[in-house]
């Protein structure tokens, strides 16, 4: 069992998301616009050539909270096999991608996977000794939902490997980041949030 979280998928539409406390959260129109050109002005920043279906077709995620600028995602998934995913993952100056881990699911022992920083510093928070003063800046009101504390700073060409199972969350430094993503299989539907409204239920408005 794994909450769901927010993807706001192709240009041009808004969409009303809604948790399990009656709480809507809008994407709009123009900000939806707007995020995605910043995310594909990242990604050409960084050297990374996207054919003309992959820029189309790149995902925005808010987790159905509404706060994309803070609490969000973007990314590109290049191949998801039944052995092997691709993927690029474009932050926002000090945007950050909520607390989760990939669970062991039947017969998938969860998804593996490696961050190589391509542009701009990435602050990646697993479990372990909590470090003492952490560069990441916490979301307004959010961190009881942020409980991993060790700090893994990541500049363009340096890479962390996160095993199964291990809870994690990332903040982009001030200028932004993009990261290459290697991994196992990867079923987003299954990951599992610290945050219980994280919601993957969008409703078209």
């Amino acid at each position: 069992m794994g909450f769901r979280y927010g993807f706001v998928r192709h240009g041009g539409i808004q969409w009303s998301q809604q948790n399990e406390r009656g709480c809507k959260k809008v994407i709009s129109k123009q900000e939806y616009k707007n995020v995605k050109n910043e995310s594909l002005r990242y990604l050409k920043e960084a050297g990374i050539k996207l054919s003309s279906q992959e820029a189309e077709a790149l995902e925005i995620a808010d987790f159905g909270l509404g706060r994309i600028r803070e609490l969000g995602l973007q990314l590109v998934t290049y191949v998801n096999t039944s052995r092997y995913c691709a993927k690029e993952l474009v932050l926002l100056p000090r945007q950050t991608c909520p607390e989760h881990y990939h669970p062991h699911v039947n017969e998938n022992p969860g998804k593996e996977e490696t961050f190589r920083c391509r542009k701009g510093i990435v602050y990646l928070y697993v479990p372990g000794t909590a470090t003492e003063h952490p560069q990441a800046v916490i979301p307004e009101g959010y961190g009881e939902h942020l409980r991993v504390w060790k700090e893994i700073v990541l500049k363009p060409g340096e890479q962390y490997t996160i095993l199964p199972e291990t809870p994690h969350w990332f903040q982009a430094g001030d200028e932004g980041a993009v990261v290459s993503e290697f991994s196992s299989t990867s079923t987003d539907e299954n990951d599992i949030f610290t945050d219980p409204k994280i919601i993957r239920t969008p409703i078209l408005q």
